[in-house]
Formats: C-alpha cells, structure tokens, sequence
C-alpha cells in the first residue's frame, strides 16, 4: 500500500477495520507520519497475518 495512499484515507480505514474487528484499540491504530511500517506491524501481530495479507485486506476495505 503506497505512503500516500495509507495516510490520505486512513481515518475512513480505521474506522472499517475497527468494525470489522472490534479488538483492536485506538493505540494499535494510529497513524503516525513516516512510521508506515509500524502500523502494519501492529494489525500484522494482532491479526497473526503476513504483512502482505494486512496489505490485501486493507486495500479491500478501501
């Protein structure tokens, strides 16, 4: 998922990936400017997926 594309509608994915899985808090999804990496690593962990499943599913959410 390109930089820009994570940052500029992040705020309409959190809020589909929060629906979709109600555990996750505010902390494991914030979004902050150059720490792209971190994020997926955080929903990676908590969904037990490959970053590559996280990046296909948040892109189909999008």
């Amino acid at each position: 998922m390109d930089r820009l594309e994570l940052k500029g509608h992040w705020n309409e994915l959190k809020g589909k990936v929060k629906q979709a899985h109600g555990d996750f808090t505010d902390d494991d999804l914030r979004y902050e400017e150059g720490k792209d990496d971190e994020l997926l690593g955080r929903i990676q962990q908590k969904l037990g997926k490959t970053r590559e499943e996280v990046v296909d599913w948040l892109k189909s959410l999008g």
